[in-house]
């Protein structure tokens, strides 16, 4: 008997015998959610040719004596005297890399912003780096303690270098999950509370708001020729946190569009804003890239758009994959040009990976 069981046992590790997850979804009354009425899947709120108010066109990335790099513009360490601004928001920001972030808000909950720790998902990890891509430098990543103290788990969409399933694994089922629509069907079994939103949704974890806000991209994860494709069968968001009266914007990734406006319209002026930088450039497809990725002078309008006090970059790094982008820290080159080209007036705040500030 104890042979038997002990076999069962390990057969129920190996198939399906963990706990079943637990899944719902949230709709506001002025919830909005785009169908593409030709294939059922989901689209951006603004489709269409772009106007971009602003592109740099030459001489786009020169050195910067704040940027300390060991070569290049690669394996580099922001330096540049920084000037914390004077805000009360109670937000503490910690950036891990690439789109990975931990946040602490004023009353003492912590949540998670896409959260991948080392490469890709196996066997996309191996597949990328035989077709030329690169292993990253594991960026930062949370102590078991910290771990421990995760209330919320929040998912822009399912690409990637965004979302890795053996970390939701490691991070464990204690954490409240927060994804776009359709996107629970990608998480390991495990007794896993997932909550789907559309764009506009609310949900609360005790007094913290979280608002699911629209983002301009795309979604896909599995691609079987001729067998099965997701393309855009999952939404992709941003996410706005709101806590005595005080707010902060996690962009995910997006290109350029009206959507800022949106939200700035109907949430008011932004405290903090997580706004991605990097991933825009494509020699052979780069009117795509662009569109489903702000460029560095985009990312800069955005903040405007949404009256951000202050505005953190991410995308770029140590612990990026350089997926669209000419080095690891081509982006941030950009960026600090851009904003004395632009004379842009949202204050910035520079991260190396592991860094962190409270505002």
């Amino acid at each position: 008997m104890k042979r038997f069981l002990t076999a069962t046992t390990l057969l129920c590790l190996l198939t399906a015998c963990a706990a079943p997850n637990n899944i719902n979804r949230i709709t506001s009354p002025d919830s909005v959610v785009v169908i593409n009425d030709k294939n059922g899947r989901y689209k951006n709120l603004y489709t269409g040719e772009k106007t971009y108010p602003t592109t740099c066109t030459e001489n786009c990335y020169p050195a910067h004596p704040d940027l300390l790099c060991k070569t290049g513009s690669e394996n580099c360490q922001y330096q540049g005297l920084q000037t914390k601004p004077q805000l009360s928001t109670g937000y503490t920001v910690r950036w891990l890399g690439h789109a990975s972030f931990v946040i602490n808000t004023p009353n003492g909950q912590s949540v998670l912003f896409d959260p991948v720790k080392n490469q890709f998902d196996s066997p996309v990890a191996l597949g990328f780096k035989l077709g030329g891509g690169i292993y990253r430098k594991a960026g930062a990543w949370p102590s078991e303690q910290e771990l421990e103290n995760i209330d919320a788990v929040m998912y822009s969409h399912i690409h990637y270098d965004h979302f890795n399933k053996a970390d939701i694994q490691s991070i464990g089922n204690k954490p409240r999950y927060l994804t776009p629509l359709g996107m629970a069907d990608n998480f390991p079994t495990g007794g896993f509370n997932i909550t789907e939103m559309p764009w506009y949704s609310t949900t609360n974890i005790d007094d913290l708001v979280i608002n699911a806000v629209p983002a301009h991209h795309f979604s896909a994860r599995v691609l079987v020729p001729f067998i099965y494709e997701d393309n855009n069968k999952d939404l992709w968001n941003g996410w706005l946190l709101e806590q005595n009266g005080s707010t902060l914007f996690f962009a995910g990734d997006t290109g350029y569009s009206k959507h800022f406006k949106d939200i700035q319209q109907k949430y008011g002026d932004i405290d903090v804003c997580l706004i991605p930088i990097a991933s825009y450039y494509s020699k052979e497809s780069g009117k795509f890239y662009r569109y489903v990725h702000t460029t560095p002078e985009d990312a800069l309008n955005a903040a405007q758009e949404l009256n951000c006090k202050v505005m953190i970059p991410w995308g770029y790094g140590n612990s990026s994959w350089k997926m669209g982008d000419h080095t690891s820290h081509s982006a941030l080159l950009r960026l600090l040009h851009m904003v004395k080209k632009m004379d842009a007036k949202t204050p910035l705040y520079i991260l190396n990976e592991g860094e962190s500030i409270s505002l």
